[in-house]
Parts: C-alpha cells; sequence; structure tokens
C-alpha cells in the first residue's frame, strides 16, 4: 500500500483551509471506484493515476521540514542542525548524531498520524553517512579523503540496485532483438540509454557508465555472432562496427557501419553535469523570475538527442502548439507541418518539436481541415 492509498481525508481537507474549490476536491476523494463491477467506497486515500494525486499527496506532506525543525536563510541554505530532502512519499532526514535522528523519527511519525501516514517500518532505518544509503536509484555516502579539507567527500553515484536492474532489463531487451536487424536494435535500445545516462548525468557516474559501456559491448558481440553464425569475425567487424561518431576517433562504434552509418550510443557520451540548485526560494510561479527559469530550462536541451536538441534550441524551448516549455515531463514527438505523404521534407525547416498531445492534435486539425477541403 502507497502513501496515496491512505492519507485522511478530513486532515487533507484540512490543509486546504479555506481553498474556493475545497467542495470539488471533497467529492473527488469521496467519488469511489468500479473493480470487476463493484463499487467500492473510498474512505481514505487518494485516486491513483489521477491527475490530480500528486497535488494532493504534496498538500498532505505539507509542514514536514517545519515539523522537525529545518530552516533556511535568504539564499535557501539550510542554517539548522537537520535538514530534509523529499520526492513525493520518499524522503530522508540528516541529522547530526543518532539521539537526533531517533528524536526526528518520533517528531515525523506525530506529524503524519493525523493525516492517517505512519513511517513504513521496512524502509524507514538510521544509518550513519560514512555507510551510505540509496535514494532515488542514488548511493549517498561520506569517504574518508585526507587531502579535504574536513577529511571526508560527499559522493552520491547510481546506486548497484539501480544498476542491477537496468542490465537485467539490457538483457531482456537483448533476448527480444534475436533475429531482428541493426536497425531495429538502435531504435530498441539508444532510448534506453538515453534515459539512464541522462537521469544519472548529475552524479558521480564516469565510470559506472563506462563499465555499462564495457558490459554493451560483450552484448553486441553475441548478438552479432548469433545473428550471423557462419561469418567470420573480420566480416562482423566490417558490418557492425567503425568510427561512426563524428566526435570521437574510435572505430568500435556499433550500429550500422555499411548502411545508415546510424550508432548506438554509449553512457560514456552524455557528459557529466552537476545540478545547479535553484535559487533561494525561487518559484516556476513567480512572472519576474521569467528569464530564470528559461535560462534553466535551456540546460535541459542537452538532455534530448541531437535532431530534438536542434529543434528545442531553434523553439527556445517552447512547444508551439501550447506556448508551454517542453521540458515538462511530457514525451516530445517531430511533427511534420506539410506530411511527408503530401510531399513535405526532412528538413527541419518543416519540423517542429510538440509534446505528444500537442502533436497528436495537430494531426486531428490537419485531417479535419482536409475533410472539410474535399466537402467543399
Amino acid at each position: 500500500m502507497s502513501s496515496f492509498d491512505n492519507i485522511g481525508h478530513e486532515a487533507l481537507l484540512g490543509q486546504l483551509g479555506t481553498f474556493p474549490a475545497r467542495e470539488l476536491v471533497r467529492q473527488w476523494l469521496k467519488a469511489g471506484f468500479m473493480e470487476n463491477g463493484v463499487f467500492h467506497d473510498t474512505d481514505a486515500g487518494t485516486p491513483q493515476g489521477g491527475v490530480i494525486s500528486p497535488l494532493l499527496a504534496n498538500i498532505a506532506f505539507h509542514g514536514m521540514e517545519t515539523a522537525v525543525g529545518v530552516r533556511y536563510n535568504n539564499r535557501g541554505e539550510v542554517i539548522s542542525h537537520r535538514g530534509l530532502v523529499r520526492y513525493a512519499d520518499d524522503f530522508v532526514i540528516f541529522c547530526e548524531n543518532e539521539a537526533d535522528a531517533n528524536a526526528a523519527r518520533a517528531e515525523m511519525a506525530a506529524l503524519l498520524a493525523p493525516r492517517g501516514l505512519s513511517l513504513s517500518e521496512k524502509k524507514t532505518r538510521i544509518v550513519h553517512l560514512s555507510d551510505g544509503f540509496d535514494f532515488l536509484g542514488f548511493n549517498v555516502r561520506q569517504y574518508l579523503v585526507p587531502t579535504t579539507r574536513t577529511g571526508l567527500k560527499l559522493l552520491i553515484k547510481p546506486s548497484r540496485e539501480s544498476v542491477k536492474k537496468l542490465k537485467e532489463r539490457l538483457r531482456g531487451e537483448w533476448r527480444t532483438m534475436r533475429g531482428q536487424n541493426i536497425t531495429a536494435v538502435l531504435k530498441r535500445f539508444n532510448p534506453v540509454i538515453r534515459g539512464w545516462a541522462n537521469y544519472n548525468r548529475g552524479q558521480v557516474s564516469k565510470r559506472i557508465f563506462a563499465n555499462l559501456d564495457n558490459w554493451m559491448f560483450h552484448h553486441e558481440v553475441r548478438w552479432a555472432t548469433c545473428t550471423h553464425p557462419r561469418k567470420p569475425w573480420y566480416w562482423l567487424k566490417r558490418r557492425y562496427w567503425g568510427q561512426l561518431r563524428q566526435t570521437s576517433r574510435s572505430p568500435w562504434v556499433f550500429g550500422d557501419a555499411l548502411g545508415s552509418k546510424a550508432s548506438l550510443l554509449q553512457f560514456s557520451w552524455t557528459p557529466i553535469e552537476r545540478h545547479v540548485i535553484v535559487k533561494g526560494r525561487n518559484s516556476p510561479d513567480d512572472p519576474t523570475l521569467d528569464a530564470y527559469w528559461d535560462a534553466r530550462s535551456k540546460r535541459r536541451h542537452a538532455e534530448l538527442g541531437g535532431w530534438q536538441r536542434d529543434l528545442a534550441q531553434r523553439q527556445k524551448g517552447v512547444c508551439p502548439r501550447c506556448g508551454e516549455s517542453l521540458h515538462n515531463g511530457e514525451h516530445l514527438f517531430v511533427h511534420h507541418l506539410k506530411p511527408l505523404r503530401l510531399g513535405g521534407t526532412r528538413d527541419k525547416d518543416n519540423q517542429q518539436l510538440l509534446h505528444l498531445f500537442c502533436h497528436q492534435q495537430a494531426i486531428a486539425d490537419e485531417k479535419q481541415a482536409r475533410r472539410r477541403k474535399r466537402i467543399a
């Protein structure tokens, strides 16, 4: 059971105070649900998968920092003896000693109880930073480094469990690629590699990226030899490996070496870029900070593939259909202003980068326009 299933309705509505749509929110929470043709009341929790559930969950968790005594200065720096990091219903509290950590756990339990929530006995534990802990797919650990001023250094790396899950996924994908051509292989793996590398690019990941590239190379060789069991190695090397990346002289880039020259991405091609913390209490809802948030948004262009990155830069990070930022978490699609089947080209002047739903709406509008033209 997740926290979304257990949030107390009355406590949540109390957090909303005199919000004008409070009664509408109450109706959403009490609407119930159907399962196998049977209606069930909802006495607690927020709708799983509901578009408003993450917002309601954030409201339910509001006040955690105040409850455990976390304080900030005007620059947004922690000036208290405790710190708190939260993402959805996962959070970490940093304390100076074990006794204070136990006290913070008791204070947090007291805060959550009236809201219908409780700390997970399985996931909640007190550890020393030198032993490290996993959080959101990362391992956070403090190491002894005599050359630093304090003699210690905090490193955040992809966790072993995260790397293990990635390898399991990639191993399964390689199995499904048996009998498929190189184009299908590239299409299947490149989004996975790009997404995982982008998620971990802000941490200490360079060595792990290199190890994953070596691991992938062995699977590339295995796939090639299984696909062409009668071909000699020199033939496989010429067919699938070469200097396929303009910015690299390596002759061991895997891809369509004799055809399109398209290549399989390597994890190590993603540069390590440290996350820049938001200044102070800057909010994206503050209209006076539009320039600040636009500048931060531009940094995310690097997370896209080459063609999409060029389009995003040309569009200044904005979806021309809805006017919102391209980097809002939605899937992105390249839309042809003049469809290819009607004589349109693949030139960038004939392309736009749109959100998934904006792309679908654009296609629907084009079909409707053509239908009206035929009727006229």
